[in-house]
């Protein structure tokens, strides 16, 4: 190992456990406050530099097409999610394109590196399945269509923009968690790989992931249709008490009237 590759290893290793760190931050404090957003970008600039390093090492150093595969998936998740809430709502700009045709380029990797996988006499590419590289594929080209989307409409505000930035950083969380205590499993003594502990931070970022998501858009959705309701048996009971005053008449027989005289 040369000098290079250790300074890269050591960076990193070093943005990995601060992007987990501050992603946790992020996740937990107070969404649009100046500590959420410091955090964020804390978290941005970390993983920035340690999905790229990654892919560079994965790239020049030790290639392995797997681990580019991953670099690439959690740069483009990263810089996509900060650019959603980067912008002022419905702006798009060139950032968004370049970001987009990332996403097509990792996309078409992913695919093609699984076609390989699944060519090749062992099924495997460079160690790593074919499944790997096809969900990884899959996964980046609808997101990639889903920019697209974006810059055709020129851009999100409200629940959409909040959404967007919301699963992109959660699913980027996902990736460093999933690397790090599942991947790199080995790191941990035996008694904590076997209690299945490792686990439960990638199971956090997903019942995270799943909360935000039922809380921007299903929350307010139920509470929408709880309110068009009670507001039509609003309405459904003045209309009754409007029209009662009218029917009272109809009642009432003639020689009932105060100052008739019966049979008249």
């Amino acid at each position: 190992m040369t000098i290079t590759h250790l300074v890269l290893r050591v960076v990193h290793i070093s943005m990995g456990m601060i992007g987990l760190l501050s992603g946790a931050a992020s996740m937990t404090l107070r969404k649009g406050s100046a500590r959420h957003r410091q955090a964020g970008n804390v978290f941005f600039v970390s993983m920035l530099l340690m999905s790229g390093i990654g892919a560079g090492i994965a790239t020049f150093v030790t290639p392995v097409r797997g681990n580019i595969m991953g670099g690439l998936v959690t740069f483009y998740l990263t810089l996509t999610a900060w650019l959603t809430v980067w912008r002022p709502p419905r702006v798009t700009g060139r950032l968004e394109l370049g970001a987009a045709l990332l996403g097509l380029a990792t996309a078409t990797a992913g695919i093609l590196w699984g076609t390989l996988a699944s060519s090749s006499a062992t099924h495997r590419l460079d160690g790593y399945p074919p499944a790997l590289y096809f969900i990884f594929g899959g996964a980046v080209a609808f997101a990639t269509l889903l920019d697209v989307r974006m810059i055709v409409r020129g851009g999100f505000a409200g629940a959409q923009r909040t959404t967007r930035h919301l699963w992109r950083m959660c699913a980027a969380m996902f990736m460093a968690t999933t690397s790090f205590f599942l991947g790199q499993a080995k790191l941990f003594p035996p008694a904590v790989r076997h209690s299945g502990v490792l686990n439960l931070p990638v199971l956090l970022v997903i019942a995270a992931l799943l909360y935000w998501l039922v809380r921007i858009r299903l929350w307010p959705w139920l509470r929408g249709v709880r309110s068009a309701r009670r507001r039509r048996g609003d309405s459904a009971g003045s209309a009754s008490k409007t029209l009662t005053p009218f029917c009272l008449p109809l009642v009432h027989d003639v020689g009932d009237t105060p100052g008739s005289e019966p049979g008249l």
